[in-house]
């Protein structure tokens, strides 16, 4: 029960949501999530540290640069709602306003982080 309620309170958090609808589009470092979202470092990696604690999101390191992507979950739960969770996230005005961004965002960069 402990795991559950760890999966649902992660989700109770906007920004926490927000991160989530980014890395449903595929794996991200923390700049381009920090310039998308328009938040500091340390705000970012803190929702991110709180969401690799409760199983949504895995991280691997490059360098100086961490990366982030959803996580195959070893929640069942978990693993039947990411998919439904991905989608309707995606007709929240705020999380289509952040995916559009990061769309714009990604076609001007030059290249990954690092």
């Amino acid at each position: 029960m402990k795991n559950t309620a760890r999966l649902f309170k992660a989700l109770a958090d906007e920004t926490r949501l927000r991160i989530l609808a980014l890395l449903a589009r595929g794996e991200l470092c923390v700049c381009d999530l920090m310039t998308v979202l328009d938040l500091p470092q340390s705000t970012v990696s803190r929702h991110l540290a709180y969401l690799r604690n409760a199983g949504w999101v895995e991280d691997r390191r490059q360098g100086v640069w961490m990366y982030y992507r959803l996580a195959e979950g070893d929640h069942l739960l978990q693993r039947e709602l990411l998919p439904l969770l991905a989608a309707r996230l995606e007709e929240i005005p705020e999380a289509r306003k952040d995916l559009s961004a990061l769309n714009g965002y990604l076609a001007d960069k030059p290249g990954r982080c690092g």
